[in-house]
């Protein structure tokens, strides 16, 4: 890829003009899921618990996912760092107050989280793909928005969690 390349890819972001790591990124988005800004700290978080450079974790990261699992061929202190890492951005740094105020619309919901997924698949299979990666942020930050969450983890359980609501029956009046 050329350097004019990269830089309509990752404007600002000059972890992802490097084609390993806009992988590995894509594939955290991918399997946590998560924004961007996210892989992008998880995958230093992780880099810094192994003590390598992100580079190079992102490049052992791809490698493996050429060989079929990235986890099955990762060194096991990358995957314990990698693991960790994740960990430590899906785990809330403060407890959470209960939600109030209007609720989001089910059905929208369940579009997005739709949409997100979709993404997930798609840069499972392509995580380099910077459309695939525009496209998971965007669905990533949409959801969170929606929902009131800071991430995407935390957006994706509240989405299913009011999807696993019964629905409200339009037939019966609703009690003020």
């Amino acid at each position: 890829m050329s350097q004019t390349a990269d830089a309509q890819v990752a404007p600002g972001r000059p972890l992802l003009a490097r084609p390993t790591a806009a992988s590995a990124v894509g594939m955290l988005m991918a399997t946590t899921p998560c924004s961007v800004r996210d892989a992008e700290q998880i995958l230093a978080a992780a880099a810094d618990l192994a003590d390598v450079n992100v580079l190079d974790l992102a490049a052992a990261m791809t490698a493996g996912s050429a060989a079929g699992s990235a986890a099955g061929t990762l060194p096991v202190r990358l995957e314990r760092a990698l693991r960790h890492a994740v960990k430590a951005a899906r785990t809330p740094t403060r407890a959470r107050t209960p939600q109030t105020g209007i609720r989001p619309n089910r059905e929208r919901a369940e579009e997005v989280l739709s949409r997100l997924r979709g993404c997930q698949a798609r840069l499972l299979a392509t995580p380099a793909d910077p459309g695939a990666l525009r496209a998971m942020d965007d669905a990533a930050y949409t959801l969170c928005v929606l929902m009131g969450r800071p991430t995407a983890h935390g957006a994706v359980l509240a989405a299913e969690a009011l999807l696993a609501e019964p629905a409200p029956d339009a037939r019966q009046p609703t009690r003020p």
